[in-house]
């Protein structure tokens, strides 16, 4: 078998394109990197270079090796990289951008038990709804709720979003829970302007997609702001349950029609591909998952 350490000399003359700037890159010597270029044209017994007092070129079968001894080297460099991503303890500054209410709601206040485990890890954490640009703008992570996740960027799911339609008990004590979405005509419905089509909600029965025409007295941009008015007893809204799962479990507010809101979109940590994943972005994401684990703590 040939030499792999001579492969690999040769690669590093080709990238250098010389023997003495090859050397200087190796702490080596012109002559050793010479000699070892000249073994192993004579282990594959083929001239790799042509040589003449002032420049180095490739042979045609030169430029061939030289494809495989580069990949080689690649090859081998991603294996060390891949091994120091799993051993190295996980450190440095981890930059995550989180949307507004989830990252409010469900990431930072988990940051106090994952720094405590990863102390050697700082994290600038970024609150906001704009789609940040990964490679541009220097994020690791950024965690989004979406049906569509860019399909340049590595998606890992976190958690399904589900929705519910829901009022204060007091709010169904007067007007009634609806048995149907057609029933949604005499309630007071709080629209959330940035899903959808205005006045109307959508939802999915035994026969397929069913469009209902809805009316209210708020129309509002957050879902945070609009969960504030349903416990307030204004009417009904359609909320996802990481906002208002507390509030279901303490009987705060009532569910309705759950069988006809299907999951249409998930919580997502997405970062830019990438052969190795460094350990601090990998413990990260980990921790995201064990944290809110399968079956996600607020629909519990």
């Amino acid at each position: 078998m040939t030499d792999l350490n001579l492969m690999a000399v040769f690669a590093r003359v080709v990238e250098a394109g010389s023997f003495a700037e090859a050397a200087r890159r190796m702490a080596t010597s012109r002559s050793a990197v010479s000699k070892a270029v000249a073994k192993l044209e004579k282990e594959l017994g083929a001239r790799l270079l042509n040589r003449t007092t002032r420049y180095l070129s490739l042979t045609e079968i030169g430029a061939s090796v030289s494809e495989h001894c580069t990949r080689m080297l690649s090859e081998a460099e991603q294996a060390r990289k891949l091994v120091d991503s799993l051993t190295t303890a996980p450190r440095g500054l981890l930059r995550v951008s989180a949307s507004v209410a989830f990252g409010t709601l469900h990431i930072a206040p988990a940051l106090a038990v994952f720094l405590s485990r990863y102390p050697e890890i700082t994290i600038d954490l970024t609150i906001t709804d704009r789609w940040v640009d990964l490679a541009e703008e220097g994020y690791d992570v950024a965690i989004r709720v979406t049906g569509d996740p860019p399909p340049n960027w590595v998606a890992r799911r976190l958690a399904p979003v589900r929705r519910k339609l829901c009022a204060t008990p007091g709010y169904f004590d007067q007007r009634g829970v609806p048995h149907s979405p057609a029933d949604l005509v005499h309630h007071n419905c709080l629209d959330y302007t940035r899903s959808g089509e205005q006045g109307h909600w959508r939802f999915t029965g035994p026969d397929g997609d069913i469009s209902i025409p809805v009316s209210g007295p708020l129309h509002v941009d957050d879902d945070e702001a609009l969960s504030q008015a349903v416990l307030g007893g204004l009417g009904i809204g359609l909320l996802p349950t990481f906002i208002i799962g507390k509030d279901l479990q303490s009987g705060k507010l009532q569910a309705a029609l759950s069988e006809y809101i299907p999951v249409e979109r998930h919580v997502y940590a997405m970062y830019l591909p990438t052969r190795h994943l460094p350990s601090k972005v990998r413990v990260f994401i980990d921790f995201l998952l064990a944290h809110i684990g399968t079956d996600p703590y607020w629909d519990r």
